[in-house]
């Protein structure tokens, strides 16, 4: 085939490590108690300090979705990038609350290493 995929040439990397790096970061600040990682907060109309604004979440939802959508044109996946957004998507009384998410999926991640 004549073009090369994004992802066979590596460009992605980048992208991938960033997204990575962003996650592993707000997974922990999101794991001491801190929310918005999951689903934005302002919808709420209030603020607290456990419920305010983080633009670093909102970012990171927005390159998840992107890298997502990259990948998927090549029929690739990232599973940690398919995880990720898999937990945003639980919303509702009877999730398990976003530190306690955010824990698990760390957990998760440093055990698979």
């Amino acid at each position: 085939m004549y073009f090369e995929s994004e992802t066979d040439s590596g460009t992605l990397k980048p992208l991938q490590q960033a997204f990575r790096d962003q996650l592993m970061a707000c997974l922990e600040e999101c794991a001491a108690g801190r929310c918005g990682l999951f689903s934005d907060f302002e919808h709420l109309g209030e603020e607290s300090a456990t419920h305010k604004a983080w633009p670093e979440a909102a970012r990171l939802r927005e390159l998840a979705f992107a890298l997502q959508s990259i990948l998927a044109q090549s029929g690739e996946i990232d599973p940690l990038c398919d995880q990720f957004l898999d937990l945003c998507s639980i919303h509702g009384e009877n999730d398990p609350g976003e530190p306690r998410l955010a824990r698990a999926f760390l957990n998760e991640i440093e055990g698979s290493h």
